[in-house]
């Protein structure tokens, strides 16, 4: 059974995800999220989460700013405790630093100046983990090398990151966050204030690897469309409550409308998702307010 057909689906904050009828032959989640829950200034994020992620499983995490999709990555990396409940990663609670864990942060420009090359941030994610001074090995290079292949961030490798434009440093960033050979890959925005020519890009790159090599996918965007035709199911969060499945299921009229609690229409258009009618503030995919 592919990744596609392990769905869970519902909505509200007592959602639970649906048992596969062939677990028994299913492998292990990468990651588990049992009973989650989560405030902040004296309002509930979300509560009641149930959440399994298979191998090779692309989730797709949207919800307005506000609404814990940072906080649960957080949760994910242990470095954010849950108000309630487990997070769970390869079968072992969530820990800082887990070499299971690939990390992909929002895209940052470097300011031009700064000295650090193209392989000197991947080589951070091949041994900055290490005591002591980063001495490269020449085992540590060549996997430096194979990850620039495997990302095509070759032929710019040794420039400085601050020449780099928005694209190249965010392949180097791809690379970095799969030194470890990680079985699950959290991604916090990571195309943002790229251009649709680099979005494409990137997203290409993290779904091959998850197709390739079987690492589940945790992607937290603003804006799905760039990865609609890549993602399984889809977790969002709006207004305290959640929803869970496939995009056809989540991406509905009547869904969204209970979600928010208000009129929310759903267009689609030349394989775009278009929302009209959502709340001012809750812009997390191309939305007409």
């Amino acid at each position: 059974m592919d990744a596609r057909e392990r769905r869970s689906r519902g909505v509200g904050a007592d959602t639970r995800v649906t048992p596969d009828p062939d677990s028994a032959a299913s492998p292990a989640p990468v990651l588990s999220i049992r009973g989650g829950a989560l405030g902040f200034g004296g309002r509930a994020l979300w509560t009641g989460l149930d959440l399994e992620i298979a191998p090779g499983e692309f989730l797709a995490v949207l919800g307005a700013n506000g609404s814990g999709k940072t906080s649960l990555l957080r949760a994910m990396l242990g470095q954010q405790r849950l108000d309630a409940g487990e997070v769970l990663v390869a079968g072992q609670p969530a820990r800082r630093g887990a070499r299971q864990v690939g990390y992909i942060p929002q895209q940052k420009i470097v300011p031009p100046g700064t000295p650090l090359r193209g392989r000197d941030l991947v080589m951070l994610g091949v041994n900055g983990h290490r005591w002591g001074p980063p001495v490269a090995t020449r085992a540590d290079r060549d996997h430096v090398d194979a990850l620039l292949t495997a990302v095509g961030a070759h032929s710019y490798a040794d420039r400085p990151l601050g020449t780099l434009s928005g694209g190249e440093q965010q392949r180097l960033r791809v690379a970095q966050s799969l030194a470890d050979d990680p079985a699950l890959l959290l991604c916090d925005e990571p195309l943002m204030s790229l251009d649709l020519h680099h979005q494409r890009e990137v997203s290409e790159l993290i779904d091959a690897r998850r197709r390739h090599h079987g690492t589940a996918v945790v992607f937290v965007t603003h804006d799905v469309n760039p990865v609609l035709g890549m993602v399984d199911r889809i977790l969002y969060l709006a207004q305290g409550r959640f929803t869970i499945g496939t995009p056809d299921e989540v991406l509905r009229d009547d869904v969204l409308s209970g979600l928010y609690g208000t009129s929310v229409e759903v267009i689609r258009s030349r394989g775009r998702v278009i929302v009209v009618g959502v709340p001012d503030g809750d812009h997390h995919h191309e939305v007409i307010a």
